[in-house]
């Protein structure tokens, strides 16, 4: 018999039941819309005789019947392979697994569609980066088409990185009345330690190591297949939708190549047989006010990529669910951090899911009444299920066990009682240049308060020049603008870091300020990243001018430009993103009518509208929370 479960913790009642509250009427029409969706039996039985038989023309022997049949639960597998991503190309494998384990099972599975994923490592810097926040719009489209063949009574939906996940999640919460597991790949080993990548990182930006010892320390830190190990956007995408009841549990950091990967791959397909032919619950069900809530507690409590600022705002809205920045601050403020993962730590993913990992977080968090436990998961009802680990069993299939109810690395993860620190280390900043995130776990206390006279730049580029001229060697508010949605797809910019790092070990105050994105990468630099209005939506960012005095306060959540209110209003801006004749190349005139559709980045950067169902540009329906 299970303990008494602990009280929920008040703060997170009453954020859930405010963000209820507000997304009453779009919850309620979501909730309409995919109860209109759904089907007694495979929908395909009520298909005229020429659509099902376009469905089942490439299938044979017992497959082909199954479909023909009509009384066999359908599976899609949507995937995001690739050969060029370390972290998918383990994926190649798993569809032809999965198909044998739901034949076993009592279904069909079949690969429905593939989806893009692009890598930020590779793009890094480059122009191709501006098509990466779209590229998980695109994903979701994409998995929009693959399930629209409506052959189908479920779906697996492989993915890992950055935008894929949410991606694959927007695009499957539009059909949200089938059940989905998400099915990931699993890390690589730990390679190069990341702080002596990152020390190898900063001597190559101040000159001091040469090209070559940079490339055999990257190529030392990402060298298999398996998502890169530092605790960046892919791993958080991991932790986040596993404790959101997503994944099977424990199966986010399970190494590709392993007997378990597989066997864990393999019960997904089972599972979802199940879910879809006894349990009938659907992902749209499943993703609700609660588990919107825990995924947002389990990224504060593990620092994790300040992408989920956009990336969760998104899933929720896909589901109805309108959730705020003001959500994340005042979460944050009652939620400790339990884990010490590089960029916030010396420590990689695989240290973290030795010392305990995902069980241990979820179990003491939940102890703490800082989850909540009374949700629907992939594993059936209740979030307790998510204490337990996976192990091979005796014929090869997995089973669950019991794990320490202590951490195995204190240095790296921690009980709630017993945190690194009391609160989650996010900050919502705003003031007269807007509002921004700042993520604080990997900031030194003494480095959160900078005032200091500001450089401008529009271009990762123009400040690297800057930087290796010796312009920079003082107290600086690095401002780079025109990098928001609207203005260029709101690239990362954490090539910035190694430099910015470098000037604050040389004893000066230093801060960034952007309307552009740092994801999982923002380390020791105090960075107000994703301003919003954006400088090419008219945002006051565009009116900075090199020398204007900036306020940064990441403990008084302020961020203020200390410039006459009058003369700063009276500015007109002196630069602007490049227009669509410009704006070409690597593909990006592609994504132009994506640029005009764009949303701001506090609802999701979503080129899909506001969770009200109103176009972008229309006054903001979200109401404004401050809670300091």
């Amino acid at each position: 018999m299970r303990a008494a479960r602990p009280a929920i913790h008040p703060v997170i009642a009453d954020v859930t039941e405010r963000i209820a509250a507000r997304s009453l009427r779009t919850r309620t029409t979501y909730l309409d819309r995919i109860a209109a969706a759904s089907a007694e039996g495979p929908v395909r039985a009520g298909m005229a005789c020429s659509n099902l038989a376009h469905g089942f023309a490439a299938c044979a022997g017992s497959d082909r019947l199954a479909v023909r049949g009509r009384s066999k639960p359908g599976v899609a597998i949507v995937s995001a392979y690739n050969d060029l991503l370390s972290a998918h190309q383990p994926l190649a494998e798993f569809p032809e697994w999965i198909k044998d384990a739901t034949r076993e099972a009592g279904g069909v599975a079949q690969f429905a569609g593939g989806v893009p994923a692009m890598c930020d490592g590779i793009t890094q810097g480059r122009s191709g980066m501006e098509l990466s926040l779209f590229s998980r719009d695109v994903i979701a489209m994409a998995t929009g088409v693959a399930l629209s063949h409506e052959m189908f009574d479920g779906a697996l939906l492989l993915g890992v990185c950055d935008k894929i996940v949410p991606g694959l999640l927007i695009g499957a919460l539009s059909f949200g009345h089938l059940p989905a597991i998400l099915v990931p790949a699993g890390p690589m080993a730990s390679g190069l330690p990341n702080k002596e990548k990152a020390r190898v990182r900063q001597r190559y930006a101040e000159g001091l190591a040469s090209r070559e010892e940079l490339l055999d320390a990257e190529s030392a830190s990402y060298h298999s297949p398996g998502t890169c190990t530092f605790y960046g956007t892919a791993n958080s995408n991991q932790l986040v939708v596993e404790v959101m009841g997503l994944h099977l549990p424990g199966a986010s950091f399970v190494h590709p190549g392993t007997p378990l990967r597989r066997a864990l791959t393999e019960e997904a397909g089972r599972r979802i047989v199940r879910i879809a032919d006894e349990e009938h619950t659907p992902l749209g069900e499943m993703i609700d006010e609660r588990s919107i809530v825990n995924g947002v507690v389990s990224l504060l409590a593990t620092g994790g990529s300040t992408n989920h600022t956009l990336h969760l705002v998104a899933i929720a809205a896909a589901a109805g669910i309108q959730l705020t920045w003001d959500d994340f601050a005042e979460l944050s403020a009652v939620v400790p951090l339990l884990a010490s993962v590089y960029p916030n730590g010396s420590a990689d993913i695989n240290h973290f899911h030795a010392a305990g990992g995902v069980q241990f977080l979820v179990g003491t968090l939940l102890d703490a009444g800082l989850l909540h436990e009374n949700v629907r998961t992939v594993a059936g009802d209740g979030l307790h299920r998510y204490r337990r680990e996976p192990v091979l069993a005796e014929d090869g299939t997995p089973t669950w066990r019991e794990v320490p109810t202590r951490s195995l690395d204190m240095s790296v993860l921690r009980p709630a009682h017993e945190p690194f620190s009391a609160d989650g280390g996010l900050r919502m900043v705003s003031g007269n240049l807007g509002r921004a995130v700042l993520k604080v776990s990997a900031v030194a206390r003494e480095h959160r308060t900078v005032c200091a006279p500001a450089r401008v730049f529009t271009t990762q580029a123009g400040f690297d020049a800057a930087f290796r001229a010796g312009e920079l060697d003082g107290d600086v508010v690095v401002v780079i603008r025109n990098q928001g949605p609207r203005a260029n797809g709101m690239p990362e910019l954490h090539g910035l870091t190694p430099a910015l790092g470098v000037l604050m070990d040389r004893g000066h105050q230093v801060a960034l300020v952007t309307d552009g994105r740092m994801s999982g990468a923002s380390g020791k630099i105090p960075a107000a990243i994703q301003v919003t209005p954006e400088a090419a939506a008219g945002g006051p960012l565009a009116r900075v001018a090199d020398g204007d005095l900036v306020s940064l306060d990441a403990e008084t959540g302020e961020l203020e430009i200390l410039v006459d209110a009058a003369e700063f209003a009276a500015r007109r801006p002196t630069d602007a993103p490049p227009d669509d004749t410009a704006w070409t190349g690597t593909g990006r005139e592609l994504f132009a009518a994506l640029r005009h559709a764009v949303g701001p980045a506090d609802h999701g950067a979503s080129v899909f509208g506001e969770p009200t169902g109103a176009p972008f540009g229309t006054p903001a329906t979200i109401p404004s929370e401050v809670h300091r």
